[in-house]
């Protein structure tokens, strides 16, 4: 029973770390980044994942890569 627990306890441990270099942002996705995409002037604002507001949904999307967000300005 004791190595059991032991085993589970392990990747407890070490799966922690400090060091958030190696961690990818889930909330930018760089590769969609398209500043030459055509944005529409339209002021629609949305709150990105990344806490930051964006005038629009492609704004966000297209010339930021902010795949998640909500209606309207971040508070």
């Amino acid at each position: 029973m004791k190595k059991l627990i032991l085993l589970l306890f392990i990747p407890i441990v070490f799966g922690c770390k400090d060091d958030d270099e190696d961690v990818p942002n889930m909330c930018i996705d760089e590769s969609l980044i398209n500043l030459a995409s055509p944005c529409p002037a339209v002021v629609d604002p949305v709150c990105g994942c990344d806490g930051n507001s964006y005038g629009n949904s492609c704004e966000a999307l297209n010339w930021n890569g902010v795949i998640a967000f909500e209606d309207g300005t971040c508070d």
